[in-house]
C-alpha cells in the first residue's frame, strides 16, 4: 500500500527541486527585482506608501494581504488571478457602504495572525487576512488570533462570489450585526488534490517573511481601468 504522506513529500521535493532549476509554472515565477513594479499586463500593483497606521473610522474594514501576495504569486492556488479576488473582497465591502484600507502583514505568513493584525490596525475592529494561495480569514480585534469571526481554509473551492460575500460579511460584522456565515462548498478531494501545491507555495510565502517587521500600508492599483485604492 502507497503511503500518501510519503508519496506528497516526494512530490513536494521533486517540485521544489524543478523550481530551483527554473522550471516553475507560472504561478511560480521569480518576482520582478522590486516592488510594486509588477510585470507589464499584471492587472495588480501594491505600492508602499508607509508603516500601517491604527484606523480611527468605525466605517473602514482593513484587508491584510500574506508577505508574497501580488509579489511573488499572482495568482491563488487553482488560478484564479489574485487582482480579481481582491478587487470583489473590496467591492463586498463597499457594498456594504463601507471602506476597505489595504495593509501587507510580513512578520509572519499565518492567516490567521494576518488576519488579526489586520483587525488590530481597523477602526472598526474587524480585518480579513488573505494568503497567497487563496486562504481567507474574517477576524476581530477582541478575539484570540487562534479563533476567528469566520474562517474559509478550502481556497481551492472559493469563488470569486464567495470572496465578494466574505467582503460583505466582513463589513456587517464592521456595522455591529451578526451576518449568517458566507456559504462555501466542501470538496473532500481537494486537500489531498492540492497538498503538495499548498506546501510548495507555503514554503516560497515563508521565504518573504520578515520576522519583527511592522505590517505596512499599501496603495492599490487594478489594471485595465481599475481604480486606485
Amino acid at each position: 500500500m502507497i503511503n500518501t504522506e510519503v508519496l506528497v513529500e516526494e512530490v513536494v521535493r521533486e517540485v521544489l527541486k524543478r523550481l530551483s532549476a527554473g522550471k516553475a509554472d507560472s504561478c511560480c515565477r521569480e518576482p520582478a527585482e522590486k516592488a510594486p513594479e509588477v510585470p507589464e499586463g499584471r492587472e495588480l500593483i501594491l505600492e508602499e506608501v508607509g508603516p500601517a497606521q491604527k484606523g480611527t473610522k468605525e466605517d473602514e474594514v482593513v484587508i491584510g494581504l500574506s508577505p508574497a501576495f501580488g509579489v511573488k504569486f499572482h495568482e491563488n492556488i487553482v488560478g484564479v488571478p489574485l487582482a480579481d479576488i481582491l478587487r470583489e473582497i473590496m467591492a463586498g465591502i463597499a457594498e456594504e457602504g463601507l471602506r476597505a484600507r489595504v495593509i501587507r502583514v510580513t512578520h509572519t505568513a499565518d492567516v490567521a495572525f494576518i488576519a488579526h493584525a489586520a483587525a488590530k490596525l481597523s477602526g472598526s475592529g474587524v480585518g480579513i487576512g488573505i494568503q497567497s494561495r487563496g486562504t481567507t480569514v474574517i477576524h476581530h480585534k477582541d478575539l484570540q488570533p487562534l479563533n476567528n469571526l469566520e474562517l474559509f481554509p478550502q481556497c481551492p473551492v472559493l469563488t470569486l462570489e464567495t470572496y465578494r460575500a466574505i467582503g460583505k460579511n466582513a463589513a456587517r460584522y464592521a456595522k455591529g450585526e451578526s451576518p449568517t456565515p458566507v456559504p462555501v462548498m466542501n470538496d473532500q478531494m481537494a486537500r489531498p488534490k492540492y497538498q503538495a501545491k499548498a506546501a510548495v507555495m507555503h514554503n516560497f510565502e515563508t521565504q518573504f517573511v520578515k520576522p519583527g517587521t511592522k505590517p505596512v500600508e499599501l496603495r492599490v492599483s487594478f489594471g485595465k481601468g481599475g481604480a486606485n485604492r
